[in-house]
């Protein structure tokens, strides 16, 4: 760059270091500009391309830009932050502290990555959103608007998070899963596949949330659920414990499935009663889950059996006959066509 186009700042041949392969040396404003005064000492970078010579944009600190990364428009790079590859952080945006954003990330508007969070890939971080913690955002991952994504959390593959979603914990979103809203991932939750969790939703603990499924609403979803395949899970419901939701199931309204219950098929659940869910029944004292289901009437679930009432009587008909455990199994079908007034 000739001398005369050096408006901004200068490059200090004398001060240099290594990093992957790359001579980097330090940078000295030639003017007042934003927080910066003339003759300050800057970051590194390996030549002119990586740091503009207009807008506000600015490298300091211990910070690096390498490669064919780009800092651009009024984005600043400080503290310990890493930026390298064919990376372009611009706009407003910050990366700081011990961060690390690399690949063909780009990091832009008012976004802010820091702390140890890693950018990588062909990720974008971008809006208003912030990165931050032990986090890493990687593959075509999105995440903007005013989305959070913190703790040790990761997003990866196809997945966007946005809105006013927030991901925490260690929670993973991948795949080609979308999390908005005011939705908030945390604990050691899963969202994958083409799942949607939108809304006011919560998943949390050791829950899974993938396939086709949609949770949103004021739906709480947590524990060691698992929620998949074309699952629609809304309203104010709850689903806890060591349940299962899969198939065309509907979990609606102030409904709750908890404990081990499984709910599967075309299942409509809205209310407590519409299924019951019984535990420490038969030989094995498992759970017995009971529920309405649009096309076979009642789904009755017993460990891997699966079917209509009159399949599970004739079932318990074989294996138990007249003993104990039949009489139970029959008796708890009665309780079920009481409560869901069936003859």
């Amino acid at each position: 760059m000739k001398k005369e186009e050096l408006s901004k700042y200068e490059i200090i041949y004398s001060d240099s270091i290594e990093f992957m392969g790359f001579t980097l040396y330090r940078i000295r404003a030639l003017k007042d500009f934003s927080n910066v005064n003339s003759g300050d000492l800057g970051g590194y970078i390996c030549d002119y391309e990586n740091l503009s010579q207009y807008g506000d944009a600015w490298v300091s600190g211990d910070a690096w830009v390498s490669g064919d990364a780009k800092v651009s428009g009024d984005a600043k790079v400080y503290g310990d932050a890493r930026v390298y590859g064919d990376v372009w952080v611009f706009g407003d945006a910050l990366v700081y502290g011990d961060a690390r954003v690399y690949g063909d990330a780009k990091v832009s508007g008012d976004a802010k990555v820091y702390g140890d969070a890693k950018v990588s890939g062909d990720a974008k971080v971008y809006g208003n959103a912030r990165v931050y913690g032990d986090v890493w955002v990687f593959g075509d991952a999105l995440v903007y608007g005013d989305a959070r994504v913190y703790g040790d959390a990761k997003v990866s593959g196809d997945a966007k998070v946005y809105g006013d979603a927030k991901v925490s914990g260690d929670a993973k979103v991948y795949g080609n899963a979308r999390v908005y809203g005011d939705v908030w991932v945390f604990g050691d939750a899963l969202v994958y596949g083409d799942a949607r969790v939108y809304g006011n939703a919560k998943v949390s603990g050791n829950a899974r949330v993938y396939g086709k499924a949609r949770v949103y609403g004021d739906v709480w979803v947590y524990g060691d659920v698992c929620v998949y395949g074309d699952v629609c899970v809304y309203g104010n419901a709850k689903v806890y414990g060591n349940a299962k939701v899969y198939g065309n199931a509907r979990v609606y309204g102030d409904a709750r499935v908890s404990g081990d219950a499984w709910v599967s098929g075309d299942a409509k659940v809205y209310g407590q009663i519409s299924i019951i869910t019984i535990l420490d029944i038969g030989r094995e004292r498992g759970c017995l889950t009971m529920h309405l289901d649009s096309k076979i009437g009642v789904r009755v679930t017993r460990g891997c059996f699966t079917g209509t009432i009159e399949e599970f009587l004739s079932a318990v008909e074989k294996t138990h006959g007249d003993n104990m455990y039949g009489k139970i199994y029959r008796t708890a079908i009665e309780m079920a066509k009481i409560q869901f007034e069936i003859d």
